[in-house]
């Protein structure tokens, strides 16, 4: 009988790849969200100001027009861009992550301020981002390449 042999990938990373591919290794960080759209409408039915003013930009709350749809997907993004930071709810303001979006293109997040400087810290260049929803939960996806050497000493 063989026996299959566990490999530990951090003791057995080969150094030679990251020079066979000129030092330009990239690190990939991945968040995903998924919330309930009914949800979103009855924050936003009871405290409609305060709910839109804390967490949406002004552009964020012209795009969504106050349709309760659009204002889920975005919140999931967030939430979803929040875990590629590794930062959780607590740990980043809410205006500080922006979902745009231009004509016929696809969303795209804009980082402001702590959002901003935590991923330049973590070396991040940049962040893909994918939404959707259905007639009852919005999700968003979110990934995040940054170089891999960024948390090193």
């Amino acid at each position: 009988m063989t026996r299959s042999r566990l490999i530990d990938p951090i003791s057995t990373y080969d150094r030679s790849r990251e020079n066979q591919l000129g030092g330009n290794t990239r690190m990939i960080y991945t968040g995903i969200d998924l919330i309930e759209i009914p949800r979103v409408a009855g924050v936003l039915e009871r405290y409609p100001k305060r709910f839109l003013e804390k967490v949406f930009t002004e552009g964020e709350q012209r795009y969504a027009r106050g349709r309760a749809h659009q204002l889920a997907s975005r919140f999931a993004a967030k939430e979803a861009v929040m875990k590629v930071l590794g930062t959780g709810v607590r740990g980043m303001p809410w205006k500080s992550i922006e979902v745009t979006r231009k004509r016929g293109g696809p969303p795209e997040i804009l980082l402001h301020g702590p959002a901003k400087a935590r991923a330049e810290k973590m070396g991040i260049t940049r962040i893909a981002l994918s939404l959707s929803h259905s007639r009852d939960f919005a999700t968003a996806s979110a990934v995040g390449e940054a170089r891999d050497d960024a948390w090193r000493p």
